[in-house]
Formats: structure tokens, sequence, C-alpha cells
């Protein structure tokens, strides 16, 4: 393969990952994938999956291509499906089309496919090359292969913060802490995920709706996820009038969940309640709800607080990624902190994080940070 080719095949793939970045949040349980057809250096066709999942990228961008994908070549972030669900299998529509080659980003794990779409092509004579900017296309895909790998979803941790680290003053003034640009660009880390959580402390003290705010992007709010053992959520707070248009679910314990007047209320507003059990300290046992959320479908989870849910979510290792916006504003150790207690004495024991990148945003900072152990 010439240097030409392999450039060539590297440009259309990073395409295809861009236009994969455009569906994150809205194609679960389906991961977000992104397709381009090519034919004679031309772009005839692209295509990401679709809100809910369906249509899949592949057949988004067959539609645009039409009779110029045969003999074209296909960039596709993810493995071609090869099982039958509610329309035929893409590898299936691949070959039908008449395309010579198929680039592959990432072999897809779900043990409905895994490698099958791949020996499909290839048995129908069609060249396939696999693991083209394998790094970026797992990137993109990352909440969906945690989801089939580890049983739970990709776990983002978010705060906005002071550059002390606080996300309020003691009185629990917070608003704001961070200015426009950086409200913003929380707001489209919102789109980008399935569902974003808070505990109850931060759900009683803010009422938060947890929508994302701006302009033309309503419809793409996340799931809203409530932790609250106690069922203490007012019937009059946001994110219980506002279930039926934007879900919300709420996790509270199996003993006050037999309080089937408070349960039912909860979910003739609409809201979705599931009981969990407690941990051996009396929390919610974490593992398990995301445990649940995976069975649910639930592939990218984004938590906004309060402290104390960071903290339990650090210490049990559930964190994935952390997006930290900074303001230049100092409170003191007065205020509130972004992450409660962690009983950590020796530094050999502190969580560890790999910077990604620092980038200013407005007169403030975002800092991306994943966990390396």
């Amino acid at each position: 393969m010439t240097l030409t080719i392999i450039n060539a095949d590297k440009a259309h793939m990073r395409t295809a990952i861009n236009l994969a970045q455009r569906g994150l949040g809205q194609t679960w349980p389906n991961p977000s994938v992104g397709c381009v057809i090519v034919l004679d250096d031309i772009v005839v066709g692209r295509g990401w999956t679709q809100q809910g999942g369906r249509p899949h990228a592949e057949t988004v961008a067959l539609g645009q291509s039409g009779d110029a994908a045969r003999g074209a070549t296909v960039y596709v972030t993810l493995e071609p499906c090869s099982h039958d669900g509610l329309t035929e299998p893409c590898a299936k529509a691949l070959i039908d089309a008449g395309v010579a080659r198929v680039v592959v980003g990432l072999e897809d794990p779900d043990p409905r496919v895994n490698g099958r779409g791949i020996k499909m092509l290839r048995g129908a004579g069609i060249n396939v090359n696999v693991g083209v900017c394998a790094s970026e296309a797992e990137r993109v895909t990352s909440g969906f292969l945690k989801r089939n790998t580890d049983d739970r979803p990709l776990i983002t941790l978010k705060f906005a913060t002071t550059l002390d680290g606080r996300i309020a003053t003691k009185s629990g003034d917070s608003k704001w802490i961070t200015g426009d640009a950086a409200r913003r660009s929380g707001h489209m880390l919102r789109a980008n995920h399935d569902a974003i959580l808070v505990g109850s402390l931060t759900a009683l003290k803010d009422d938060p709706s947890l929508t994302c705010r701006l302009p033309g992007m309503f419809n793409r709010s996340p799931l809203r996820i409530v932790v609250d053992g106690r069922m203490r959520l007012p019937l009059t707070h946001n994110l219980v009038v506002g279930a039926p248009e934007i879900p919300t679910w709420l996790f509270t314990f199996s003993e006050t969940c037999q309080n089937s007047g408070r349960r039912r209320a909860y979910q003739e507003a609409g809201v979705k309640v599931f009981d969990i059990n407690p941990d051996e300290n009396g929390y919610p046992d974490l593992k398990v709800l995301v445990g649940v959320l995976a069975e649910k479908g639930i592939t990218r989870l984004l938590i906004e607080g309060g402290g104390i849910i960071a903290s339990a979510f650090l210490k049990l290792g559930l964190i994935d990624e952390v997006f930290w916006y900074r303001s230049a504003k100092i409170i003191g150790n007065e205020g509130l902190p972004a992450i409660a207690g962690m009983g950590i004495e020796r530094l050999q024991d502190a969580i560890n994080m790999k910077t990604h990148y620092v980038e200013r945003v407005g007169d403030d900072f975002v800092e991306q940070y994943s966990l390396t152990g």
C-alpha cells in the first residue's frame, strides 16, 4: 500500500470520526458511528448514526451515494454490524451496494458482531483493512466499548470551580463561578452524554434542570439521574416537573421504595424509580447503579456533583475522565470543596490522572484528564 493511499485513508477516517462525534449522547444503546464513501477521490456519501441509534451511519451514507457506491471505498469508524435487527445488517447493505473496499477503525466487541461483519465482507470478495486511526476511533466509541467490556458506561466527572477548587462560598453562593463561554462549553458536554447524574444534596440545594440550554439544542438534553436514597426530592422540583419532557430516573433505597405512595407520586409525575440496596457504608451502591445503567443501554454518563458523589465515584475507581472548568477566582478554605474527603493519608495512595489538554475558554480554563490508576 502506497504512502498516498495510507494518508488518504487516515484523512477520510478522521472525517468519519468527526461525523461520529455529532451523534454522541443521542444514539444509546447503539454506538455513534461515522461513515464516509469515496469514489475516485470524491466523497459521494457520508453519514453518522441518527438519534435513537437508527438508521446506522452506513445506511445514511449509502442513501446519499446511491449508485456511486459501486466500486467505492467505505470508511467506517466501527465494524459494520452483521446481525439482523430492525433493519438488515450493514455488512449486507455494503455488499449489495457493490463497494470494493471497506476501511474499519475498530472491530466491534458486541458479541453479536465481534469480527463477523468483517468476515462477511471478506467472504463477499471485498477488500477490508482494519485499524486505521484506531486510537482516535476508540475515543469516540469509548462509551459503547466500556459498556460491552466492563458492564458500565464511560463515566465523566465535571467540575466548575475557583482557582482553589471551590464550587461555592460558605453560604452556598455559586452563580456564577465561571463565565458565559465556559458554561456554554459545559452545556455542550451535557449534549454529548447519554445521561447526567447528581446527588440528592446538589439536587435539593440547586433545584437544577440539568438540560442543554444552548440555542436549538434543548432536544439534546441528556436523561437526568438523581441518587436520592430517602426520596426527599420534592414533587415541585424541576427534575420532577420536567420529567415528561426530559426523562428523570431516581435511584433510592429498597426500603424507602416500600413507601408506595411516594413512589406512585413520582411515577405519576413521569419519574422512573429504581430501588437499590445500600453498600457497607450505608450509601447507595454505586457499582450496582452503574451496572443498571449499562443494562438500560446508557453508554456515556456525566456526573455534575456534588462533592460527596464525586468522592464516592472516585474512591470506587469508577471515573474514567475529568473535565475541570476553572475560573481565576479565589474563595478560600471556607468555601465548599469540589470533592469531599477521600481519606487518603499517603501520597502514594493519591488518585493519579493524565493531562490531555488545557484550553482557555473565555476568561476561564478547561482541563481534561483521564484516570491512570
